[in-house]
């Protein structure tokens, strides 16, 4: 049975391109990039040139990237670090409530140790409140953390307007780019952001690194400590391969996204064009979004049933955030949206990639027309028995 995978949002495979840059590394670059022998020089070369790759595809100078072990730690540097460094009165954290968990959760521990917290509204659309969020940001506030791309709707955040909310009261700003890098242009200096995460893994790179912007001059006290790795900012040894592949990832995403985005951008409204074709589908944010990502939810089915269904089919979909899955609350995205339940627990994520064709998109439609109409007919079946 051929397999079509549909969830890139939750992890994109390993681009060739990108193991071809990393195994050298594996199997000859052991050195440690502190060490001054050449070993260890070798080792520091491929990490600066990786910093470059990283730097160039969101518009910063490479003295302002650090490199991390994931997107969630990136954000929890964000966060934690403006937190620690903001001095009385100015200590509040506000984020928007369709954040991921590791801003939400982040934030939300931030709350249990005694800082002040707040979330701004999401509208139906899949955008922040921008009228709430300005309600919200005051003179005591320390850093505004909101995404460029969500991960569940793809939903474009109106970041750049953010920024003027938050400058208007002298705050930071936090950015989690890690659904939107690769997929459309990220330029900081644009956005005027203080940090921004990205995680390897989302754009066709390895798992277990990621990366941090920080605009020169924005004090954040580290939140990793031990050794002087990445000027003081995040001590451990670094992941070289895991770095290089980052870079590497990065650049082909840089080199790629014109193209490619265009070219899913037509696949995701192919495919969504017959997902709603299916009677009581909608779609789950209306506002501009990533080109990859499409939330749809069909009335009179479950969708952790319908994922199931549709994996033994072949067919590899999600409802939310993978780093949410087992969970038995239902999308924390789409309730902030002010979806009602039934249709929130209705709500499959279609995320296409690099290998994604239209006849895997054609395919896809057609079995999950199959599967809703099934589950919705043993559903009508099961309730006239009982």
């Amino acid at each position: 049975m051929g397999r079509i995978y549909l969830d890139h949002n939750a992890t994109t495979p390993l681009d060739p391109r990108v193991l071809d840059a990393m195994l050298p590394i594996l199997r000859d670059g052991f050195g440690n990039p502190s060490s001054l022998h050449w070993f260890g020089q070798q080792a520091r070369a491929a990490v600066d040139t990786a910093r470059e790759q990283v730097a160039a595809l969101i518009g910063a100078s490479p003295g302002e990237i650090v490199f991390t072990g994931s997107g969630t730690e990136a954000d929890n540097t964000a966060l934690r670090g403006a937190a620690a460094a903001a001095r009385e009165p100015r200590r509040k954290v506000v984020y928007s409530t369709i954040e991921h968990h590791a801003v939400m959760n982040t934030a939300k521990a931030l709350a249990e140790e005694g800082v002040p917290v707040e979330a701004a509204r999401t509208r139906a659309d899949g955008r922040v409140d921008l009228d709430d969020l300005r309600a919200r940001v005051d003179d005591r506030t320390a850093v505004v953390a909101v995404m460029l791309a969500n991960n569940e709707t793809g939903v474009v955040e109106p970041v750049a307007e953010v920024v003027r909310i938050a400058r208007e009261r002298g705050a930071l700003v936090h950015c989690d780019a890690v659904q939107a890098a690769g997929k459309i242009p990220v330029d900081v200096r644009a956005l005027d952001v203080d940090t921004l995460a990205l995680s390897g893994h989302k754009i066709y790179g390895p798992k277990g690194v990621g990366a941090l912007y920080i605009k020169r001059g924005t004090r954040l006290k580290a939140f990793v400590r031990g050794g002087s790795q990445e000027r003081n900012r995040r001590a451990g040894t670094e992941n070289v391969a895991g770095i290089v592949g980052l870079g590497r990832a990065a650049e082909l995403a840089r080199d790629d996204m014109g193209a490619e985005s265009a070219r899913l951008s037509g696949l995701r409204d192919r495919l969504e064009s017959q997902l709603l074709a299916t009677p009581g589908a909608q779609r789950n944010g209306e506002a501009p979004r990533v080109p990859n990502t499409a939330n749809v939810s069909f009335s009179g089915v479950e969708a952790e049933s319908l994922v199931m269904a549709l994996d033994l089919a072949g067919v590899a979909v999600s409802t939310g955030a993978a780093c949410a899955a087992g969970a038995v609350e239902p999308s924390h995205v789409l309730r902030a949206m002010g979806l009602p339940l039934e249709r929130v627990q209705a709500s499959l994520r279609f995320s296409l990639g690099r290998g994604t064709t239209a006849e895997d998109v054609d395919a896809a439609a057609k079995l999950v027309a199959e599967a809703v109409d099934k589950q919705r007919k043993s559903s009508r079946a099961y309730a006239s028995k009982s």
